[in-house]
């Protein structure tokens, strides 16, 4: 039975990474190693799973069909193995967790420290991104974003207060130009946008009057992917740029910064903590879950 498995955990990185090079990473062995399993298990089925180039894996139709089967049984396997081991007591091992940038409570605040002072067998791999994309593919064991971006049929647990985006400016931008009175205005300013990256349209910076959302669609003089090169451009009278105000809050308290249209920008719910359900949750996951109730409590 073991012979007839070899392989598979190999042939699964693949298919899913697309990539020897990626498979190797993740399996933490190196790419010839992964390469020869590979083969291995090709040779033994008598049939080609993949159809490879130097630059790129492709999965032939017995790959295909290996992998449709083959996924979810590996998934309940590694489920029942995980709820097995746990009996043995605290949580151990590695959790794999994606966080929004903008997330910045809980990135520098004391929920993390605390949470690893707790559980000294845990250890955090903690990947800061703003793509979407799903973290059960991609491997992860739990996220960290916005309520508004976390798909339903993920649970969620908070993990920040109430936060609110902001208009910030510099106080010399102010004297010079004056404060718009509505967000419609912004147009006859100089603003620094927000973009993912280069082929991304930026961001729409949104407010909220009389109840309504509406978004405007400020043409930025400067656009970037770096908050940090958005606030010190705003700091050196560049112009107006928009954000969370936590993000913010350092340079509004020594007066670097200061708001504007603040009537048009309410609070809303902040950051959760989301994972997929499962009927067997890793002891790591539930230690995790379990601190940020405790927390919020």
């Amino acid at each position: 039975m073991i012979d007839r498995l070899e392989g598979l955990t190999v042939f699964l990185a693949v298919a899913e990474t697309r990539s020897f090079r990626a498979a190797s990473e993740r399996l933490g062995v190196t790419r010839s190693a992964v390469s020869q399993a590979f083969q291995r298990l090709e040779d033994r089925l008598g049939v080609a799973l993949a159809q490879r180039t130097t630059r790129s894996v492709h999965l032939t139709e017995a790959g295909e069909q290996l992998y449709a089967a083959a996924h979810p049984a590996f998934d309940q396997l590694g489920a029942a193995l995980r709820a097995a081991q746990e009996m043995r007591g605290r949580p151990t091992g590695r959790l794999r967790l994606c966080v929004s940038s903008i997330a910045e409570s809980f990135l520098t605040g004391p929920a993390l420290p605390g949470f690893l002072a707790a559980h000294p067998a845990v250890g955090l791999d903690i990947t800061v991104t703003d793509a979407e994309f799903d973290i059960v593919r991609e491997g992860y064991d739990a996220g960290v974003r916005l309520g508004e971006a976390i798909d339903q049929d993920m649970i969620a647990i908070p993990v920040s207060a109430e936060q609110r985006q902001v208009t910030v400016v510099s106080p010399d931008y102010l004297a010079r130009y004056g404060a718009p009175a509505h967000p419609r205005e912004l147009v006859d300013h100089i603003c620094i946008g927000w973009r993912p990256k280069a082929d991304v349209a930026p961001y729409r910076w949104e407010y909220t009057e009389d109840g309504r959302d509406f978004d405007v669609a400020v043409e930025p003089r400067a656009t970037t992917n770096d908050m940090n090169v958005m606030i010190r451009l705003a700091c050196a009278d560049a112009g107006l740029t928009f954000g969370m105000k936590e993000t913010f809050q350092p340079y509004l308290e020594r007066g670097e910064l200061v708001t504007v249209l603040d009537a048009f920008l309410p609070p809303f719910p902040g950051f959760y903590l989301f994972f997929p359900k499962r009927q067997h949750q890793p002891a790591k996951l539930r230690a995790l879950i379990d601190y940020f109730r405790a927390e919020a409590r």
